[in-house]
């Protein structure tokens, strides 16, 4: 991923931050609203950490399933082989 610096997990390029929110992903726990700039929630509450989600965004490993209103998020293949590569 592209904040180097925050990297914990050399064999992923994943910060904890960001495996965390796969984790959450992966067990259905994460939503997100359909906008351009997504804003996401987890267990109902707002994610405090924007940059990482949409991080996933861009990067291929989240996706929202389906269009409009609050959606849930899902893994995309990326962020599966991502997951499984750092566990």
């Amino acid at each position: 991923m592209m904040r180097a610096a925050l990297v914990d997990d050399p064999t992923t390029g994943l910060s904890r931050r960001d495996l965390r929110l796969l984790h959450a992903v992966a067990d259905g726990r994460v939503e997100c609203t359909g906008s351009v700039e997504p804003d996401f929630f987890i267990d109902g509450f707002a994610c405090c950490d924007h940059m990482a989600a949409r991080a996933l965004v861009r990067g291929g490993m989240i996706r929202a399933a389906g269009a409009g209103g609050r959606l849930p998020v899902r893994l995309t293949p990326t962020g599966e082989e991502a997951l499984a590569a750092a566990d």
